[in-house]
């Protein structure tokens, strides 16, 4: 059996020195949790389209391991053109029993993230056992909590300071269990149902963590690698002719975000999200905005893009998506996501 180093190795020999491929500083990391078709539509994907999907993109992509795009971006080091990243949140059973044999088949990489707690002790779960035989064949497993609660929630009376103490000692207890269970620490850490806000962010940040949201966008050196994002391609997002487009879109520039914190509290007033666009290969007059599937009117400065942004007066998570096609690359998209996340009148957290 191939050693997981050497596997790696393998496989990156084998994509460096392609030659017909330009290397480029993007990629694209999708976002699954069942591969089943006995859970959960909104989240799940038929193995039948699952295979699809890895035909697909073993015919027009080239899937990484996710730490070797981390590396490469977080170095500003090319990576191949349509380079893509598979991963997993939650841990669940039937990522061994349906999606593992499809992608040990194929031969791709991927990266589970799991709350290391559940693991062996709910019956939906992974166990150890099956991770470390997972492990030896392709994949790596990361961080996604102790337990899969709202890191946003707050205990009765809790201060921001003890609020975040708190959260930060359930994530670095997980990194702790994943570190002995399987023997390596790769401080990349899936945010429970995608929230975060800045005072969190910046703490994974500070503390050597990667994190990855759940929010539409490629990645690349400009990133911000306290919210990474990742294309859900599941449930609604499974369409292998809507994915195609992601699976080509590129990292859009940004910065200047304003505002910057996405957690928001009802009732929520209108804001205008505004930042800059730092690229000459899109043409602002062709970026559109969406909020709710509906096109938002924008207005521009220069270089800076102002989005009004009307919220829908409930808890949740709400974002505005961004568009525009690259001059040089036909057909392919720049991509942009802001998330809000709104929690009850009373401070609860809708899953």
């Amino acid at each position: 059996m191939i050693n997981k180093g050497l596997w790696h190795l393998l496989l990156l020999v084998s994509v460096f020195f392609a030659h017909d491929i330009e290397a480029k500083d993007n990629a694209v990391i999708l976002l699954y949790h069942h591969v089943s078709e006995q859970t959960p539509a909104v989240t799940s994907v038929s193995p039948k389209v699952f295979r699809q999907h890895l035909e697909y993109l073993s015919a027009h992509h080239q899937v990484l391991p996710l730490e070797t795009v981390i590396k490469a971006i977080s170095q500003g080091k090319s990576l191949p053109d349509k380079s893509v990243v598979i991963t997993f949140d939650d841990g669940y059973d039937n990522i061994f029993e349906q999606a593992h044999p499809l992608l040990k088949e194929f031969g791709f990489p991927y990266t589970v993230f799991i709350n290391p707690p559940l693991i062996g002790k709910a019956s939906y779960q992974l166990s150890w056992a099956q991770i470390k035989k997972m492990a030896q064949e392709g994949a790596t497993f990361a961080n996604h909590g102790n337990t899969h609660e709202h890191m946003l929630g707050r205990l009765p009376g809790e201060s921001d300071e003890a609020w975040l103490s708190r959260v930060m000692d359930n994530i670095n207890q997980a990194e702790q269990t994943l570190a002995q269970q399987l023997g390596y620490s790769l401080k990349y850490f899936a945010y429970p149902y995608g929230e975060f806000n800045v005072p969190l962010k910046q703490a994974l940040r500070q503390q050597g963590y990667v994190a990855f949201a759940q929010i539409s966008g490629a990645v690349a050196s400009y990133s911000d690698f306290g919210a990474l994002p990742r294309y859900p391609a599941a449930g609604i997002y499974s369409n292998i002719n809507s994915l195609k487009t992601k699976l080509d879109s590129l990292a859009m520039p940004v910065n200047n975000i304003t505002p910057n914190e996405p957690l928001i509290t009802l009732p929520i007033p209108d804001i205008d999200l505004i930042f800059d666009v730092s690229t000459e290969d899109l043409r602002l007059s062709q970026l559109s905005c969406f909020v709710a599937d509906k096109t938002v009117k924008l207005s521009f400065t220069k270089n800076t893009v102002t989005v009004p942004f009307k919220a829908q007066q409930k808890a949740g998570r709400q974002r505005v998506n961004c568009t525009a096609p690259s001059i040089k690359e036909s057909g392919r998209y720049y991509w942009f996501s802001q998330p809000w996340f709104v929690p009850t009148a009373d401070g609860q957290w809708l899953d």
